[in-house]
């Protein structure tokens, strides 16, 4: 079952992660520790689409590796 791209939010901000909105209902997502950004869209309720799940998993672990080489 798909995550609401209310918990991708979640996470994200858990992550320590900030965003700007943008357009509708896009969001964009930084950290300071990566380059690059993430864009998340649709409404809080939505089912997530599987590739922003991965982003989202993909962002995550490249901060985990970057704080184990710290």
């Amino acid at each position: 079952m798909p995550k609401k791209i209310r918990e991708l939010k979640q996470i994200l901000k858990k992550a320590g992660f900030t965003y700007q909105p943008a357009k509708g209902s896009h969001t964009k997502w930084s950290h300071p520790l990566l380059s690059g950004k993430i864009t998340l869209s649709g409404q809080d309720g939505d089912d997530a689409k599987p590739y922003q799940e991965k982003d989202v998993n993909n962002a995550l672990n490249k901060l985990a590796k970057i704080k184990e080489d710290q």
